[in-house]
Formats: structure tokens, C-alpha cells, sequence
């Protein structure tokens, strides 16, 4: 997959969220993360420190009593819901250099509520990232059982990791019923918590940072190449046009996104309804929005974007992104509303349907 310039500046850090019941595989998932970081730095805020066990923090050096650095240029914080905000403005000031900021749910914790505090921050240096769910193959049908909320959890989430698949003696059963209860998240299978990270942020092209390595990374799970399964994870479409796009059928576009898309990322050029800016857009799964940044002097005026999501019809996604384009640019004074409507208020921030 080509790398699209991020519309992430670094004054705004995506935030996910990772959520899941105890023993789902969340510190496994993060614990990958942080080692498969392709370069990018990961603040890790822990919700609940005395459950967690990454492994990193064994052989790392505490600072104090909630921060610990880490050995590949990674940093946790334990906090209480209380405290996020605090943690947030620390990790996203520009002397910490953080990419992305992953904060790992309690296993009993609510996660729409984690989301609703991100959303409610008022940190003009984050963006919400999504939030991802992780489900036990092996113990769905007991963890539903045992906690019916599950069900509401999966119909908020944006990413649904199905995880120990190749454990689970149903595994594609398993996977179709999940499906069945989300809304339009996308819902990746996994081992082990090995997910692509680039699928939840942009991983720069350096290779991997050389660092602790986990305990999973230390053993052979069958052998398998599990780059290529990664990859095998997710589709990809990288789209350019250097006609600009009309809004209107851009928003119809995005309105409609169907299920299983994951991210939007990149930049749209909008031509004659805006010709001082280009937007760069950032979408992860039913949360949006647009940021205008003018035009260097010297920059061609192209729309570069990567969608990324599970499942997809690439095929069928280029074609509508190819009807979106202006080939017959009039003036439309209201053209641009259905953007702006998504670009932030810097007076406040943006209801989000849903949550």
C-alpha cells in the first residue's frame, strides 16, 4: 500500500480506544502494537494498571508512580477515567513526539463512556481514533452469556478484533455471528492479537524499531509468515485525481460508506468551490471530519486518498470515488456546506451520531 501524506499533522494524535472483557486479548493486542510499530511512538494510557501485564514494563525503568518509559520509545501511564484529559494533554504535547495514543479499557470498563471523554476533549492536538473491540473466539458464546452488554459494545464499535480464532474449534462461526451484530464495523480474525497496525494508524516506512520484544514475539506460533497474514488482514484503495472533486457527491460518498470500511485518509481537492484550500480528511468508522489547509505555492493540486477497511469491494469503492469527480465545475454557493458541517468548530466540538 502506498503512503498517502497523513492528514494527521502533529497537532492532531489520533486516539483509539481498546476495549474488551478480561482475557480477550487486549494487553496481548497492544503489547503487538507497541512492538510493531514500524517507527511510529505509541502512548499507551492504562485504564486499569493493576490488571496489566505488558511485558515491556518488566525490564523498563519507572520514571514515577504511573509513567513508565519504555525500552522502543514507547510510553504507558496508568490513570483513572478521572485523570484522562491530564494524560492526554501530556502525551499530545509536541516535545513527547507520540504518533498515536491507545487507550487500553479495563475489562469491566464501559466503553462507550472512554469514547464520549475523547470526543468531550477539548485538547485541540487530538482526533478521535476509533474504537476497537477484541472478542474471545474460544469464549464468546460463555462471555455473552455472562455479560449480554457485550452486544451493545459491538454495535458502537469501529474495529472488532475476532481473536484466538485459530483456536476456536467454530472459528468461522464464530466470526459470522460477530458480523451479525455489528453495525458497520469492520471485523478483522487475529492470532495471538496480531493485527496490521496500519490499519489503526499510519506506520511510518522506516523499519520496525529494534527494542524489547515480547513474549509472544519470542515463540513460534506455527511457523506461519505473519507478515502476509497481517496483511492478508485488510484491503486497501489508494486513489488519485487531479480533477478536483465535487462536495456535494463527496459527502453522498461518505454519507454512504459501506460496512466494513475502516479509515479514510487524505486529502480533497475541491477546486473551484474552494480554491484557497485543499481538506484534509480524516474518517474512522462512522466518526468524520475535515480539516482546510492552505495550498503551498509550488503544490500541485491533487486529491490523494487510502481507504482501508476489511471486507470491501475495492473495485466498486473506485468507481463511485471516480463519480465523485467535478467534470463539470458551476458555481454552487451551497456546494460546500455538507463539508463544513464536519470541520471543526473552534468554538466546539461536533455531536457524534450514535454515542
Amino acid at each position: 500500500m502506498g503512503h498517502t501524506p497523513s492528514p494527521q499533522s502533529p497537532h492532531n494524535i489520533p486516539v483509539v480506544v481498546l476495549a474488551g472483557f478480561l482475557g480477550s486479548g487486549k494487553t496481548t493486542l497492544l503489547n503487538h502494537l507497541l512492538h510493531r510499530s514500524g517507527g511510529s511512538r505509541i502512548g499507551a494510557i492504562v485504564n486499569d494498571f493493576g490488571a496489566v501485564e505488558i511485558d515491556a514494563m518488566a525490564v523498563a525503568g519507572a520514571l514515577g508512580d504511573s509513567t513508565v518509559s519504555l525500552g522502543n520509545g514507547c510510553l504507558c501511564c496508568a490513570v483513572d477515567v478521572s485523570e484522562l484529559d491530564l494524560y492526554l494533554d501530556r502525551l499530545a504535547r509536541p516535545s513527547a513526539g507520540i504518533d498515536v495514543i491507545v487507550i487500553e479499557a479495563s475489562g469491566l470498563a464501559e466503553p462507550q463512556e472512554l469514547v464520549r471523554m475523547v470526543l468531550a476533549s477539548e485538547h485541540p492536538g487530538i482526533v478521535y481514533g476509533g474504537l476497537i473491540e477484541v472478542v474471545d473466539a474460544v469464549e464468546f458464546d460463555d462471555t455473552r452469556a455472562k455479560h449480554p452488554e457485550i452486544d451493545r459494545h459491538l454495535a458502537l464499535a469501529d474495529l472488532v478484533v475476532v481473536n484466538k480464532v485459530d483456536r476456536a474449534p467454530d472459528g468461522e462461526r464464530v466470526l459470522g455471528l460477530v458480523r451479525s451484530l455489528v453495525e458497520s464495523a469492520a471485523v478483522v480474525p487475529a492470532s495471538y492479537g496480531r493485527i496490521d497496525p496500519e490499519f489503526l494508524f499510519d506506520c511510518r516506512p522506516a523499519g520496525e524499531r529494534i527494542g524489547q520484544l515480547s513474549f509472544d514475539d519470542l515463540h513460534d506460533h506455527g511457523g506461519a509468515d505473519h507478515a502476509a497474514h497481517l496483511h492478508s488482514a485488510y484491503d486497501s484503495l489508494s486513489f488519485t485525481s487531479e480533477v478536483p472533486l465535487n462536495p456535494r457527491r463527496m459527502m453522498e460518498f461518505l454519507d454512504s460508506r459501506p460496512e466494513g470500511l475502516y479509515r479514510i485518509k487524505g486529502y480533497v481537492d475541491f477546486g473551484p468551490h474552494d480554491t484557497n484550500n485543499r481538506y484534509a480528511v480524516h474518517a474512522v468508522g462512522r466518526f468524520l471530519r475535515f480539516y482546510p489547509e492552505p495550498w503551498a505555492g509550488t503544490e500541485a493540486r491533487v486529491t490523494q486518498l487510502v481507504l482501508i477497511g476489511a471486507g470491501i469491494d475495492v473495485p466498486a469503492l473506485r468507481k463511485e470515488l471516480e463519480a465523485c469527480k467535478d467534470d463539470a465545475p458551476h458555481a454552487d454557493e451551497h456546494g460546500m456546506w455538507g463539508v463544513l458541517r464536519y470541520v471543526q468548530d473552534p468554538e466546539g466540538d461536533l455531536a457524534e451520531p450514535g454515542l
